[in-house]
């Protein structure tokens, strides 16, 4: 073990790894690299305030540190999930200290910015505002919804992606370099397993390494392979956020892949949901909710078989009932398409919110009294039953004022195709029923 990990031995692998400099640090290159964003703040000596937004083990932390130190500036971190507006007072305070004591600036980083409340949000507000505090904040979720409006106009945000395979591969190179494996010989899979396993995550990898470390050391093997991590790691389901934006970034995706009329990418997203631990019944209500806006009266079975795989999974549970939902998924994805029923009800609820409320026609009035039968009600109604056709031609069932409006236009895909063909004819017999 060289000297770095003989000195932090008892630092998790993650922590004596951490970067010291913009360019130690893997990944986000798009907010780091030549000429982009916080490598030119860096480089003109400009810093400014700062949300940054991404999934746990990218670096917001390792980033906001290396900026305090390129800037030479005090560095309060505090995590918003055990901090308050006392805190906050007390980081104030600090940095008026700094500001006293030697003229340096201070950094405010709070982690978890979207734990705070508002009022907790507005007590630092002012010393943003004043320059006493240039303030980072490091979120997972959308600042869009968790951040204020005011912190939010006097920070830019970033977004920091996941990491890639080939930048945790880099990682794993940089852990080997620093003598930080022991000498442990990974080979291909085991190396591709752990990538897999991560998810992304930086420090999900590395505490993964330090497991695999220790499981070798224990069984006195220097060889790991794919094998040998299954039996030693213990690996939770990947990352999913059951209310954040991955949440509905996913079943966004799963929809899309439905209307998109593919399969495969329908039961990946369905998939991807249930591994992450999404609810199985919350997947089923939603394939319904698909089944009537994407498909409807062009495949009205797939209504009912989402129907059936929502029962079928309430009475088999997971992970048996899960198979049900995923064959209602692809049925989804290849059914012929139609938007025709959602888009013509989405046009007469807007049109019925603005309008006015038009009375019932006499002729199509219910008369159960005689006296409603003196007033007219149901006078004239022509009993579509005993009509040819089994149809009245040209009767109206609008109120009087009202043109016909034509919402409801089928497409020329799956079953709406007949239907398509049924309202044809219907119209020609009206407008012959017209010129009579």
């Amino acid at each position: 073990m060289n000297d770095l990990f003989a000195q932090e031995a008892k630092k998790p692998l993650a922590e004596a790894l951490r970067p010291a400099t913009l360019d130690e640090v893997i990944g986000q290159q798009h907010l780091i690299g030549p000429g982009k964003p916080l490598r030119l703040a860096v480089e003109s000596g400009t810093l400014h305030s700062m949300i940054l937004w991404g999934p746990p083990g990218v670096g917001k932390t390792t980033l906001a540190r290396i900026l305090a130190g390129s800037f030479d500036a005090e560095f309060i971190p505090l995590s918003a999930v055990f901090s308050g507006v006392k805190d906050i007072r007390d980081a104030v305070e600090q940095a008026h200290a700094a500001l006293q004591r030697s003229g340096r600036h201070t950094i405010l980083f709070v982690d978890e910015v979207h734990r705070f409340n508002k009022s907790q949000q507005d007590a630092f507000l002012p010393f943003v505002e004043s320059g006493l505090l240039t303030f980072i904040g490091a979120t997972t979720e959308n600042p869009s919804f968790e951040v204020n409006s005011a912190l939010l106009s006097r920070a830019q945000v970033y977004v920091l992606n996941s990491l890639d395979e080939a930048e945790l591969q880099q990682l794993f190179r940089r852990a080997c370099d620093k003598g930080a494996l022991d000498g442990l010989e990974f080979d291909e899979q085991a190396i591709a397993a752990l990538t897999g396993y991560a998810d992304g995550d930086a420090r999900r990898f590395l505490n993964l390494l330090e497991q695999t470390r220790t499981a070798a050391l224990a069984r006195k093997t220097g060889q790991i392979t794919q094998d040998f991590l299954a039996e030693v790691l213990s690996v939770n389901a990947r990352r999913f956020d059951k209310g954040g934006d991955a949440f509905y970034d996913q079943i966004s995706a799963l929809h899309k892949s439905v209307r998109g009329s593919n399969p495969d990418a329908a039961l990946y997203w369905l998939t991807r949901m249930l591994d992450g631990g999404a609810d199985p019944r919350y997947l089923a209500r939603r394939l319904v909710r698909m089944a009537w806006e994407d498909i409807g009266l062009a495949d009205p079975r797939a209504m009912q078989i989402c129907n059936d795989a929502a029962t079928t999974y309430e009475r088999l549970g997971s992970p048996e009932g899960e198979l049900a939902l995923a064959q209602a998924a692809i049925y989804l994805a290849v059914a012929a398409k139609s938007n025709a029923g959602y888009m013509a009800y989405n046009q007469a609820r807007a049109f019925v919110k603005q309008d006015k409320s038009r009375p019932v026609p006499v002729h199509l009035r219910n008369a159960p009294t005689k006296l409603m039968k003196e007033l007219g009600y149901g006078h004239e109604y022509r009993y579509a039953h005993d009509e040819p056709n089994a149809y009245a031609a040209g009767e109206s069932y609008l109120p009087d004022d009202m043109p016909e409006p034509g919402w409801y236009q089928p497409v020329a895909r799956g079953l709406e195709i007949k239907i398509g063909d049924k309202l044809a004819q219907l119209k020609k017999w009206d407008e012959e029923a017209g010129k009579k």
